[in-house]
């Protein structure tokens, strides 16, 4: 099954439903990282709950979620673009732990920065309430955003360690709100198997809204393929080194004499010579 998101309206423009399968793109992720096979399940968590969360953003708009903790992994990020281009990040990938909130810890703070398109870029920030990634996104968006949100992201492994499966779905109740619709909708998600066992029977996307949506009049929206795209260039490598002033340019060229830049979401190497950073100084 292809990585894609479907979406769906239900209960007369009440209800905004969303699911996903992210399995291609959280391997081939956790591959670029590095990532050991508990780091592994986290990452196909953030994939799929910013594909869920980004399923909404219009042309030429970004989001970004960012767990930080206490835990050995320390830091999560992943990006969603409009068109359904995908990238994550952590901070320590090889990190080992039993559970997911053990690797994000107990303690910290999940930011959720938008892009919009606008002046400048929308960031709101909350505690994490329980370090399990699909908890503390929903209580950000009824918290922070006030619309009422169910989530469950699954994710499983196969016996080599990789990632057999991973998706997600969202659920929203837009004002106002369909009281009846919701109580029905909680009701087959209580009852539903767990997400990584519809997954790995092949349930597909459209389908799974099917089962959230039962007995709620709901009608099919279009579908996004999810994809892995980096926006680094050289060029915006260049500009970060600009921003160090003619100072820090020549403490650069000083204790290093070059500069390596590796991008953390592709690992491409983007390397300086000494001359380099010599004419950058000089254009300051």
């Amino acid at each position: 099954m292809h990585d894609h998101t479907a979406r769906a309206m239900a209960a007369k423009g009440k209800i905004r439903a969303v699911a996903c399968v992210t399995t291609r793109l959280a391997n081939d992720i956790s591959f670029l990282q590095g990532a050991s096979p508990a780091v592994s399940m986290a990452l196909g968590r953030a994939l799929s709950g910013v594909a869920l969360m980004g399923s909404i953003l219009k042309q030429g708009q970004r989001l970004a979620i960012k767990f930080e903790g206490n835990g050995l992994m320390r830091k999560l990020v992943a990006e969603a673009d409009w068109d359904g281009a995908l990238r994550a990040t952590v901070a320590v990938p090889e990190a080992m732990a039993e559970s997911v909130p053990d690797l994000l810890g107990r303690a910290g703070f999940l930011t959720v920065t938008k892009d919009l398109g606008l002046k400048e870029p929308y960031s709101g920030m909350v505690q994490l309430v329980s370090s399990e990634i699909a908890e503390d996104l929903a209580y950000y968006l009824t918290d922070s955003e006030q619309i009422p949100s169910a989530m469950g992201l699954g994710v499983s492994l196969a016996d080599d360690g990789q990632i057999a499966v991973s998706g997600g779905f969202l659920i929203q109740s837009l004002p106002p709100s369909d009281e009846a619709a919701v109580d029905r909708i909680m009701a087959a998600i209580a009852k539903m198997p767990p997400l990584s066992t519809l997954l790995k029977d092949g349930t597909p996307p459209r389908q799974l809204l099917d089962i959230l949506l039962e007995g709620v009049e709901h009608h099919p929206l279009e579908s996004t393929d999810l994809f892995f795209r980096c926006g680094c260039s050289r060029e915006k490598v260049e500009r970060a080194l600009l921003s160090l002033g003619r100072e820090g340019l020549a403490s650069l060229i000083v204790e290093q004499g070059e500069a390596s830049v590796t991008c953390e979401f592709c690992k491409q190497q983007y390397q300086f010579e000494r001359s380099e950073l010599e004419a950058f100084v000089s254009n300051q």
